[in-house]
């Protein structure tokens, strides 16, 4: 696999392997060629812990440490990345998956800089004792040598993730946000990765009225695009239909029906105007719990016991809150915002309350935010 500073029409995994032999790749060497096509090279700090799931609880003096060992503002030892020798690198993180390239019986040599966002080269080769990746960083070279390459997967429970970065109608961007990171996990890791409830509603990011041409969950400088996200597919309009069956709501499968037949811009604002209207509540809230349905199997973060104490402390107020409301006959939803487990990030951990309430024949929120 070599490098290639001619990348003029090519897609990301050709600036390094032909099509024919990209396909000829196992998986994991096919992930890590469309990482570097993309110019994508996020290494995970180590640190002591025994346990990854503590990483986050005792990560001010982890990445102090880590801080020392710099010998510029962005630039880590290679030991820093190396531990029981396995390196990893980022694949797909969000809060639905955070998974990893690993990198097996590693080691590393030169340079890694974990601010670099500039161009990579790259090249790899084969010898008898594994593989030999070369990382050009700008100037700096990074030198790699490893035996094999896995594939690491940690799946978790999202449907009550909350993110409030863009104000009104709240709850239908949370919707989109958490189908959005679904259908990248099916589109990165696979179908094997995802709950046959869950390959059913991944679908409806092709659904303008709820993907982010109408309820954007994140400013409009980080949506990463996808092709032509005006245009619905029947999949994505049949499962909505279906909804509105199930709830009973006439007008709301006769609007679908005619969006379908013609799938303008005005329809599908239209129909993104009906999902925040009561008479139509019931498909969106049908469509929340189908969701939290899917996703019950798996597992909520664990970020070790300093934190969970924390955690369990906040909850319980946080529910006693939502019960002083219920009792004022209010409904109010219990979210959190969590940091990733084992790549560290800078997020707190939060939990949110979002309060419903309407006006003038629309359900709107309001959201009350809570520190762990």
């Amino acid at each position: 696999m070599d490098t290639g500073n001619n990348t003029a029409g090519k897609t990301a995994p050709e600036r390094y392997v032909s099509e024919k032999a990209f396909e000829e790749l196992p998986d994991t060497f096919q992930k890590l060629a469309e990482l570097l096509g993309e110019d994508q090279f996020e290494l995970v700090a180590v640190n002591d812990e025994k346990d990854p799931q503590d990483q986050k609880a005792a990560s001010e003096s982890a990445f102090s440490e880590a801080i020392a060992e710099k010998s510029d503002d962005n630039m880590y030892r290679v030991d820093s990345y190396v531990k029981n020798g396995e390196i990893r690198l980022v694949y797909l993180m969000n809060d639905a998956v955070e998974s990893f390239l690993v990198f097996r019986n590693a080691r590393m040599t030169g340079e890694y800089h974990s601010e670099y966002q500039g161009q990579l080269q790259a090249s790899m080769n084969r010898q008898a004792d594994g593989y030999v990746l070369v990382v050009r960083q700008g100037a700096t070279v990074l030198t790699l040598f490893f035996e094999d390459l896995d594939l690491e997967v940690h799946l978790y429970e999202y449907a009550y993730t909350g993110h409030f970065w863009v104000k009104k109608y709240e709850y239908l961007r949370q919707l989109e946000y958490r189908l959005a990171i679904l259908r990248d996990k099916r589109d990165y890791l696979g179908e094997e990765y995802c709950t046959e409830e869950e390959k059913e509603l991944s679908v409806l990011v092709e659904f303008p009225p709820l993907n982010y041409c109408c309820y954007p969950a994140v400013p409009e400088k980080y949506i990463v695009p996808r092709e032509n996200p005006w245009i619905p597919s029947e999949k994505a309009i049949i499962y909505m239909k279906k909804l509105a069956v199930e709830c009973r709501d006439v007008y709301f499968e006769k609007m679908l029906e005619t969006y379908r037949k013609r799938p303008t811009k005005f329809r599908a604002k239209r129909i993104a105007a009906m999902l925040h209207k009561t008479k139509h509540a019931a498909v969106v809230d049908r469509l929340t719990h189908k969701l939290q349905d899917a996703t019950k199997e798996y597992k909520r973060r664990s970020l070790g016991e300093v934190l969970e104490k924390g955690y369990r402390e906040v909850f319980a107020r946080v529910e006693r809150r939502q019960e002083e409301l219920k009792k004022q006959g209010i409904r109010a939803d219990i979210l959190r915002e969590e940091p990733f487990t084992i790549a560290r990030d800078s997020l707190d951990y939060k939990l949110y309350l979002m309060i419903w309430k309407e006006r003038r024949g629309n359900r709107i929120t309001e959201i009350e935010e809570y520190v762990c």
